[in-house]
């Protein structure tokens, strides 16, 4: 009789422990699911510097993947009218190797004759093999939006001049005769012919290549590529993954300075492309403000 009673104590112990076992689960999924959370968001910067006389806002945009936001793209298209940019740049990846091209080019008809608008190429759009990539830029012509290759322009917003370089992802090697170090060189070099000293702004996919920046002056960076590191837990670690960086990457998302150089990454928009889920990682439309120094 006693060791039937030992037994039924064991089981009840058993069944308990397993309660507050999916107890433990459910309070943790229930405390979790804020983090899954998807919608687009907005993130802004101001850089100062001297020779800003006026003010600028850049639309920084990356990392789209053909991805849906809304009907038409409406959510992301009045995210944008809504911050009133005066010069949209598109940080590579804004169409995908494996979804289909449609998303992306509503995107890019959505806001094409509204704004200046400036791109460069990402890995994604380099993978999709020759012909794919060679249909993709002819999208991004169709829409009469700048690609920046190695070259520069000089803008004049808001009377403020400064220079708009960009360069090609390394994967651009695959599909065009390209050298990444040379289209550096070539936008600094093509920097100063043009308006020494001004400003530079360059716009690149890979925020990992932060030191060649430093290394060539360049005042202003602007990235994508990390997709903010796909899982972040706030304040301890600002992201646990990144392609061509690896686990905790450096430059996941965020602001970055060093010896006089700036770089800002967005953490991009892509979602329904990636293998998991974003956590504590919400799809940001970057808006950074260029104003004189205060």
């Amino acid at each position: 009789m006693k060791n039937e009673v030992i037994v039924d104590e064991k089981k009840m112990r058993k069944k308990r422990n397993r309660k507050r076992f999916w107890l433990v689960i459910l309070v943790i999924f229930v405390i979790s699911l804020p983090g899954y959370y998807c919608g687009l968001t907005v993130k802004r910067y101001e850089v100062q510097d001297a020779r800003i006389q006026g003010s600028v806002r850049i639309a920084l945009i990356t990392d789209l993947h053909s991805c849906k936001y809304g009907k038409n793209q409406e959510k992301l298209l009045r995210a944008i009218e809504e911050q009133k940019p005066d010069v949209i740049l598109l940080g590579g990846d804004i169409i995908d190797d494996h979804l289909p091209t449609g998303p992306a080019e509503v995107f890019l008809e959505g806001i094409s004759g509204k704004y200046p608008i400036y791109y460069v190429t990402g890995n994604h759009e380099c993978w999709s093999g020759k012909e794919n990539y060679q249909a993709s830029m002819a999208i991004i012509e169709k829409y009469e939006i700048k690609r920046l290759a190695g070259d520069c322009e000089v803008l004049n917003v808001n009377g403020t001049e400064f220079v708009l370089g960009g360069i090609d992802d390394p994967y651009a090697a695959m599909v065009e005769s390209m050298i990444w170090s040379k289209e550096l060189s070539d936008v600094m070099e093509g920097a100063d012919e043009k308006a020494s000293g001004a400003y530079t702004v360059l716009l690149s996919h890979r925020p990992e290549s932060f030191e060649a920046y430093v290394n060539k002056g360049v005042d202003l960076a602007l990235a994508g590529h990390a997709h903010g590191g796909q899982w972040r837990i706030p304040f301890l670690i600002n992201g646990m993954f990144a392609p061509d960086q690896g686990l905790f990457p450096k430059y996941a998302g965020g602001r970055y300075e060093k010896d006089g150089t700036t770089m800002i990454v967005s953490r991009g928009l892509a979602r329904e492309s990636t293998i998991l889920p974003r956590f504590c990682n919400p799809p940001e439309l970057v808006i950074i403000d260029l104003v004189g120094a205060k």
